[in-house]
């Protein structure tokens, strides 16, 4: 969809484009506009609202408010008529990416099930802006979007699989997986535990792509496609959005697309334990020990929390290559929700420099993250009387803490190891974040690869 959003800057489509002005909160009088459109805004009540958008059929007004919304372009791009556009005025480098990159989430839709295709404006890019890298962010944004919004019905374990399959064909990477009851043959016991129940049998997806020899990076995503809760099963409300918890995997393969098509200097792995947490008279239960890939056996506390034992599984296959960075994502915990919301990625790592970066990036990138603590005084909640470790802590205390403290339990053969607990959900609509699916973190996190693996 991206490719179809905007047009690379040439001086005779900029100059024969409709052009779109940007109007601050009660700044109109401020604007260069035409004195015919600003005439009409009086007339129409519109003072620079963010969001706001008005044409003449000559030229747009689109109102930033106080600018606080780097996506306001988005806004353009939802509501204009098909044709061809121009922002009037200039940006520095970061504003003029984020304005396309806004436009170009402004195009989005998840039209899977409808019949009718909207008809999309198009923007011509800023003359500064990097259009093909704001294309390449929408394309894996839209990628992230569109499988966390696919019912589960449609994006079951094999389907997801496919999914990694189509992306790898695209790239040129290799793809192997492990099904069924093979993986008790190849040592992924909690991975089998968790959805020997469902229909669809589990599986573990491996990716590989780049250079065998250049530095190592392993990204590990949640592929839950539905979560009844088990045995504990869920209540109405607790289910509806879950199949949105197979955005972990999701938001690995967004970000191995931006990866493999920067051409970034890395071996690439990406590790999917893809599951339905399903019930049946198979399904594991409260108080079952499982035996784990790293050698630790684990209590269960409650069949509700299955991300983290898929993640284990696959952590520590993971770890056995001593990656350079390994990067775990995950839609893990409602305690994360409770502490952060929506809109706030939470993440937890040990390594100031990682950290550093990415925070620095977050801001660049207008892609929010918050750093969380891996505090050790918590271990303790994990004890277990009868096993080396309970999969949950005995209370409400720390969950999404807790959570990350249990994976970093098998993911010690990692140089450095990041994890994030995310939504991958808009509950509200704005511009360019419609209601659903969202990628978090993602763009923030290549800023980072990028700067540390450049092609």
């Amino acid at each position: 969809m991206a490719p179809h959003l905007l047009n690379d800057y040439e001086q005779a489509a900029a100059n024969a484009a409709t052009k779109i002005y940007l109007v601050e909160d009660g700044a109109l009088d401020d604007s260069d506009a035409p004195a015919a459109l600003k005439q009409l805004a009086r007339a129409n009540g519109f003072n620079g609202e963010a969001g706001a958008v008005l044409s003449n059929g000559e030229a747009v007004l689109l109102g930033v408010g106080d600018k606080s919304d780097p996506f306001i372009t988005a806004a353009a791009a939802e509501k204009l008529v098909e044709g061809e556009y121009v922002f009037a005025g200039s940006f520095d480098k970061t504003a003029a990416d984020l304005a396309v990159l806004g436009w170009l989430l402004g195009g989005y839709r998840f039209d899977r099930y409808k019949q009718q295709k909207p008809a999309l404006a198009r923007l011509v890019a800023p003359e500064n802006a990097d259009a093909a890298a704001m294309r390449r962010a929408a394309q894996s944004v839209f990628l992230v979007r569109d499988l966390v919004n696919t019912p589960a019905g449609d994006m079951g374990p094999a389907a997801l699989e496919q999914a990694a399959r189509n992306l790898a064909m695209e790239m040129g990477a290799q793809i192997e997986t492990i099904v069924g009851d093979e993986l008790l043959g190849n040592n992924f016991p909690m991975i089998h535990a968790v959805g020997r129940a469902a229909k669809g049998a589990p599986r573990l997806i491996d990716m590989r792509w780049g250079d065998a020899g250049a530095p190592k990076l392993t990204l590990v995503g949640k592929g839950v496609t539905f979560d009844s809760g088990g045995l504990n099963i869920k209540g109405g409300a607790g289910m509806a959005l879950m199949k949105k918890d197979m955005g972990g995997s999701a938001h690995c393969l967004g970000l191995a697309r931006l990866i493999m098509e920067a051409g970034l200097k890395v071996r690439l792995r990406v590790l999917i334990p893809a599951v339905e947490n399903a019930i049946s008279g198979d399904a594991f239960r409260p108080g079952d020990i499982l035996q784990s890939r790293q050698g630790l056996t684990v209590e269960i506390g409650n069949t509700d929390a299955e991300g983290r034992l898929i993640l284990a599984d696959a952590l520590t296959y993971g770890g056995e290559e001593e990656p350079d960075l390994m990067i775990s994502l995950a839609t893990l915990t409602g305690a994360a929700r409770v502490a952060l919301g929506p809109e706030l990625a939470p993440y937890y790592c040990d390594d100031g420099d990682l950290v550093e970066a990415l925070e620095k990036a977050a801001e660049k990138t207008a892609d929010p993250v918050w750093r969380m603590p891996l505090w050790r005084g918590y271990d303790s909640m994990l004890s277990s009387q009868i096993a080396d470790v309970n999969h949950i802590s005995g209370g409400s205390f720390a969950g999404s803490v807790t959570a990350a403290l249990f994976l970093k339990k098998f993911a010690g053969e990692a140089a450095r190891w990041m994890h994030f607990d995310l939504y991958a959900w808009r509950p509200k609509a704005a511009p360019g974040r419609p209601q659903g699916g969202e990628a978090q973190a993602i763009r923030a996190l290549f800023e980072v690869l990028e700067g540390r693996y450049g092609a």
